[in-house]
């Protein structure tokens, strides 16, 4: 027993690899060091898990021995290995190597999801958020015909105004409330309504509350027994499914199919797009209602904080909007899209607090292959992170990074999982900045 349990800790610390691994430890056995990176950081710059050990690595990659011949034997920032919830990973804060990466997906890596976060995105075995090729081109169509900029434009920018104004007055009703609870559920709504005509005031179950119980899970460590968050988060996940489910049973059984909604849409094309099935629609619509909710909320919550500490910021904001009021015939007139565009201040507000405020710790990607970078080798199966908050709080590229200064943006681009643009990158930023809009002028 002694023999086989040195054997195993001494594989555990030293993983195969056909070359040299870069540099780092695997923590403890199966649970590695995923307690040390889902511990809380109430900083915005790098978790302090990543920030210790890139500045510790740093060091030992200036020393390390690199091949002449290497087309990226330039020194530009440190990579380590590490293990998070039993799965071996390298974490990458270098802007060389995060870039190179992104641009080799479906070559030399795939998209790629912690376990937590994968099995919560998963139906029979299928994980469907890595879906490519012909299924992700028809999911980036259907969600641009449905939040994309032309449906913004033409019929979606006004309600989404009066959505946010009937959210503010029920606000303002209330004594207190938690701004990034109310902000997920006002999102939530809309959004649910948007894609397959939910209706939160007269539904029996607050599809919501859900969601939003889920987010506990998501970065715990993937233990599936009674009383653990992972388990709650599981329990969650599968009502919300299980309302999904129904409504699209509903759809398919009735007879005339009226919403013109993106779950119409969607089933209409069932017969032509032959991978599209009842389970992968099911999957889509909850991962596009979760990724829609959080990461504008967190960014709306994020925003209202920074504008109150820093009153400079929110008076230039207050003129921009209320210039725009003067401008019009009426001012009591919705906003147009010409208004929205000519937001100058506004967006960079915006994109200011997304790059203080990554939603995500990095992208994730697995490696196909064994990768070389200066010396090192990554073995062919791991998980590849991108901490790409690294160059947004990189003191070269921004002078004081962590400071609040939206007039120093410019090229940013916050939205986008790597080379590929978000497709709900437009739909985000226009209710972040009708949310604004009505707050600044109204309250």
């Amino acid at each position: 027993m002694v023999i086989y349990l040195s054997y195993w800790l001494n594989k555990w610390s030293n993983p195969e690899c056909n070359g040299v691994l870069p540099p780092g430890s695997m923590g403890l056995p199966l649970i590695g060091e995923t307690l040390q990176l889902i511990v809380p950081s109430y900083s915005l710059d790098l978790h302090p898990f990543i920030k210790k050990k890139a500045q510790k690595y740093a060091r030992d990659n200036c020393r390390h021995p690199r091949p002449p011949s290497s087309p990226m034997s330039r020194k530009y920032g440190p990579i380590f290995r590490t293990s998070v919830a039993g799965s071996p990973i390298v974490v990458s804060v270098d802007p060389k190597f995060n870039h190179y990466i992104v641009k080799q997906e479906g070559r030399l890596v795939e998209l790629w999801y912690l376990d937590s976060f994968s099995k919560l995105f998963e139906m029979e075995g299928e994980n469907k958020t890595t879906a490519i090729g012909v299924c992700h081109k028809y999911l980036r169509n259907i969600i641009l015909n449905h939040c994309g900029a032309n449906p913004l434009k033409e019929k979606l920018l006004p309600q989404i105004e009066e959505f946010v104004n009937k959210t503010l007055q029920t606000w303002s009703s209330h004594p207190l409330f938690e701004m990034k609870h109310a902000a997920s559920v006002m999102i939530f709504d809309f959004t649910a309504k948007l894609l397959i005509s939910y209706d939160a005031e007269n539904s029996p179950m607050k599809m919501s509350e859900k969601f939003t119980n889920i987010l506990g899970g998501l970065m715990s460590f993937p233990l599936n027994i009674p009383g653990t968050t992972f388990h709650k988060c599981l329990k969650d996940q599968n009502e919300a499914l299980s309302m999904l489910r129904k409504i699209l049973k509903e759809r398919i059984n009735s007879p005339k199919r009226h919403y013109e909604d993106l779950l119409d849409q969607a089933i209409n094309d069932m017969d032509k797009e032959k991978f599209l099935s009842e389970d992968l629609i099911v999957n889509v619509v909850y991962g596009l209602l979760f990724a829609s909710f959080e990461s504008i909320s967190v960014a709306l919550s994020l925003t209202l904080n920074l504008l109150a500490e820093h009153p400079a910021v929110l008076q230039e904001l207050t003129d921009e909007h209320e210039a725009i009021l003067k401008n019009r015939e009426s001012p009591n007139s919705l906003l147009t899209w010409d208004e929205y565009k000519s937001m100058t201040f506004t967006h960079q507000v915006i994109n200011e607090a997304l790059r203080l405020g990554s939603v995500a710790p990095g992208l994730l990607r697995k490696a196909l292959k064994d990768i070389e970078f200066k010396g090192y080798t990554i073995p062919a199966g791991w998980t590849i992170m991108l901490v790409n908050s690294a160059i947004q709080l990189n003191p070269n590229t921004y002078k004081d990074p962590l400071a609040f200064n939206p007039w120093r943006w410019k090229n940013f681009m916050p939205f986008g999982g790597g080379i590929r643009q978000c497709a709900g990158a437009e739909y985000s930023k226009t209710f972040l900045a009708t949310f604004l809009h009505v707050l600044v002028t109204k309250y």
